[in-house]
Order: C-alpha cells, then sequence, then structure tokens
C-alpha cells in the first residue's frame, strides 16, 4: 500500500473521531469535548502538512499557511467560551491566514475583491439590517461586521481560485470555506438573535467541524491544472 493511501486512511479515521467529537460535543455541550475535538482537525492538518513536506515537490507555503490558519481556528474555539470578541479576533486572524494560503495556490488578482465583496454586501445587510439582531452595543456590532468582510474575502478568494483552476484541491477548499462561512452565520443567529431557536446552534456545530476538516484535507491535492483551463 502506498504513503499516500495510508495517509488518507488516516485522514478518514481521524474524519470519523471528529464526527463522532462533534456529535458528542452537541449532546453534552462540554468546553473539553470541543477542546478534543477542535485539536483534531489541527493534527489532521498537521499529519497532511508533515507528509507534503517530506513526500512532494508541492510549494510548501500553502500548508504551512494553512496549518497556521486550522491553529487559529483551535485557538478561538476555545477562547471563544471564555471571551466572544477575543475569540471572533482570533478566528479572524485564522481566516486571514487561510486567505493567504490560497493566495499561495492561486496568485492574488483584483477579482479577489470584487467575489468577496459580492459575498459581503448581503452578509452586511443582514447584521445591520435583520431586526432580530440584538447586538447590545455598537462595538459587537462593529465586531460582526469587520468579521464578515474578512471572512467574506476568504470564501470570495476560495471561489476565484476555483473560476481560474477547477482542480479538486480548489473544490475542496470551496466546500470548506462555504461550510465554514454558513457556520458562522448560524453563530451569529444563535447568539445573537432573539429567535429563541436550538437549530441555529445545531447546524452552527454540524457544518463547522466538517468545514475544518475539508481545509485541512485539502492540504493532501494537488493544484492540477485541468485542460481548457487557464490562468488569468
Amino acid at each position: 500500500m502506498s504513503k499516500l493511501k495510508l495517509i488518507n486512511i488516516l485522514n478518514f479515521i481521524l474524519l470519523a473521531l471528529i464526527i463522532a467529537g462533534d456529535v458528542l460535543y452537541i449532546i453534552f455541550d462540554s468546553i473539553y469535548l470541543k477542546g478534543i475535538t477542535s485539536a483534531l482537525f489541527v493534527i489532521t492538518g498537521l499529519i497532511n502538512v508533515i507528509f507534503v513536506i517530506r513526500n512532494t515537490n508541492e510549494d510548501k507555503r500553502f500548508p504551512i499557511a494553512m496549518l497556521v490558519g486550522l491553529f487559529f481556528a483551535f485557538l478561538g474555539d476555545i477562547v471563544l467560551e471564555l471571551h466572544f470578541i477575543t475569540g471572533a479576533i482570533l478566528f479572524a486572524v485564522g481566516h486571514i491566514f487561510f486567505f493567504i494560503s490560497y493566495s499561495f495556490i492561486e496568485k492574488f488578482s483584483f477579482k479577489d475583491l470584487i467575489s468577496g465583496a459580492i459575498i459581503f454586501v448581503p452578509s452586511m445587510l443582514i447584521i445591520v439590517l435583520l431586526p432580530c439582531f440584538n447586538f447590545n452595543g455598537i462595538v459587537m456590532e462593529i465586531v460582526a461586521v469587520v468579521y464578515a468582510l474578512i471572512i467574506s474575502l476568504m470564501v470570495g478568494k476560495a471561489v476565484t481560485n476555483l473560476i481560474r483552476n477547477r482542480s479538486l484541491k480548489n473544490l475542496l477548499i470551496v466546500i470548506g470555506s462555504t461550510l465554514f462561512f454558513f457556520s458562522d452565520l448560524m453563530l451569529l443567529f444563535n447568539v445573537f438573535s432573539t429567535i429563541d431557536s436550538t437549530v441555529f446552534g445545531i447546524l452552527c456545530l454540524a457544518t463547522y467541524y466538517p468545514a475544518e476538516f475539508i481545509l485541512a484535507y485539502s492540504i493532501l491535492h494537488k493544484n492540477e491544472k485541468q485542460k481548457g483551463v487557464t490562468n488569468d
């Protein structure tokens, strides 16, 4: 059996553990389960980074930046339970590293900003105009808008990368980034919405951990150019 097959098997074992941890955390709401489950996607990323560095000639900047982003997401997960704004800042830093890592796959272009803006504008309008939100002050509302800008740019970059090159790596990154965005939207409703529903919290967690795994798993894949696709 090849090293790549073995590392893929290990990845899916870790995915099973992450899903199990996710389900248990939804049921028991334990910060310890949250920490362990979050650590698992960082471990997934670390294992994949080591494999890529030792066994391929791929650009090492992408996997390293991705791993840093995953680590900041892990920190944000834990700190969010203690201080929401600090946790949000740590998550935002993670998104910035994800954006940087995506820029190592496909060079940054002005179209990335346009794509991000298309995602950000409706997100901002939801935050500012929906009457169901209660941020208990302008500071938290500003934090939410700035965070929305950062994650929108991250998702926008992922989308334009896929448009420029329809590789499996870019597809995985779009799926992971989009799930991350949706998870954060559900978190926003769960924490700040006056709508009383447990569905938001469940949807947040049910999409967050798969998103992190998919981003960590994308590290393994090459950015192979597809026929008929050119970079602009």
